[in-house]
């Protein structure tokens, strides 16, 4: 009954965030646990600027250079992470500050060097840390920076949240993968779509109705879908607690 549950950067800055976590993990600790995959690509951005950078985007997934690789560990690894994990704490959560660097939780490839530069794809997740933690009762929460496997880039690649939140719920069998964003779910024409099919999901990104932030949402949805994980969810804060509320989406064939 294990739970992954991705919270972007905006979501981060909601005061409900914690307490509304807090109430989940204590709920969910006996039952297969909790695990949190963070973004921050504002504070990665405004670190950038600080240090005379600039942020470049390709289908929503952030260009990286060398360079930016340590910008990432420290706003995304050391100041997000490290601030998230602390704010539970304060609420009483039992949890861990973690890196995809850390014990290669997340191993990663190359995704497309030419364009993206050192942005991978999860290709493996060290489970077996995972479960030590959340057999101990831990939360894991954890800043998607990645292990380099290919050994090409340097050590680590920069790898998106949600690409990374799916490939854990994959490993980890989860029952649900829960994408937080500042929406309440997938918009159309000012309402919200409370299902959506993935072969119509699959041609909303090829006509590019849906793009930027919340195609990369939808393609980790549709990857998490592919391996094997019954519910994939999108929507706000609201929604970690509402477990009705927000945009499910769901395989081709699968009753609605």
């Amino acid at each position: 009954m294990t739970r992954v549950i991705k919270i972007g950067g905006r979501p981060q800055q909601d005061a409900a965030l914690a307490v509304t976590l807090a109430r989940d993990w204590a709920r969910s600790r006996l039952n297969g646990g909790l695990v949190v995959v963070h973004g921050g690509g504002a504070e990665i951005s405004e670190l950038q600027a600080t240090l005379g950078g600039a942020s470049k985007f390709v289908d929503g997934r952030r260009a990286t250079t060398q360079r930016d690789i340590g910008v990432v560990r420290m706003a995304l690894s050391g100041s997000a992470n490290k601030r998230l994990a602390s704010t539970l704490v304060d609420h009483g959560v039992d949890a861990v500050g973690l890196s995809g660097e850390d014990a290669a939780l997340i191993g990663a490839l190359p995704l497309n060097p030419s364009e993206l530069g050192c942005v991978g794809v999860p290709k493996t997740i060290n489970v077996t840390l995972l479960r030590h933690l959340l057999d101990a009762g831990y939360l894991p929460v954890i800043s998607p920076l990645s292990r380099d496997l290919s050994g090409t880039m340097g050590a680590a690649l920069n790898v998106n949240g949600d690409d990374a939140a799916a490939a854990i719920a994959v490993a980890l069998h989860a029952t649900e993968l829960l994408l937080v964003t500042d929406v309440p779910g997938i918009m159309c024409d000012g309402a919200l779509v409370p299902r959506l099919r993935s072969d119509t999901a699959a041609q909303l990104i090829a006509d590019r109705t849906v793009t930027g932030g919340m195609r990369a949402k939808v393609d980790a949805g549709l990857a998490a879908i592919a391996g094997g994980v019954p519910r994939v969810r999108i929507s706000d804060v609201e929604s970690i607690a509402d477990h009705g509320r927000g945009t499910v989406l769901y395989a081709t064939g699968e009753r609605s």
